[in-house]
């Protein structure tokens, strides 16, 4: 595994990339799994107003500069995108989840010198998310 994880959770706010109103879905479960570890999260679908109570962002251009850690849950072309708008909005932290990594944003990442978790760990597991 690449990255690591303790200097991802030292951001005062975090943001998930793909977060979804499916409840099913790992966009909505990493969502809530930080919910329920009581960290400020904002969820990213340019789609959705509110997703399980929290105001949507459009995209990381409109996150506030608090956050410096994002969990990525998208399919690997639209994650090397989210990572050159990460490196534009100096996120310090990025944790692909598992699927969503491709090893062009990886090595995008580590150009940058962003901390990547990528190849293995999920964040649902790391911090343990009760359904």
């Amino acid at each position: 595994m690449i990255g690591d994880i303790d200097k991802f959770f030292t951001s005062a706010a975090y943001a998930v990339v793909g977060a979804s109103t499916h409840r099913e879905k790992y966009g909505n479960k990493v969502l809530r799994c930080y919910l329920q570890h009581h960290k400020q999260v904002y969820p990213i679908n340019p789609h959705e107003k509110t997703i399980e109570g929290a105001a949507c962002l459009a995209s990381l251009a409109e996150l506030p500069e608090d956050v410096k850690s994002i969990s990525v849950i998208t399919p690997p072309p639209v994650t090397e995108k989210i990572v050159q708008q990460a490196i534009a909005k100096n996120i310090e932290n990025i944790w692909m989840q598992p699927g969503a990594e491709s090893e062009a944003a990886i090595t995008l990442c580590q150009t940058n010198n962003i901390n990547v978790i990528a190849r293995g760990a999920c964040i649902l597991v790391v911090l343990g998310f009760h359904e």
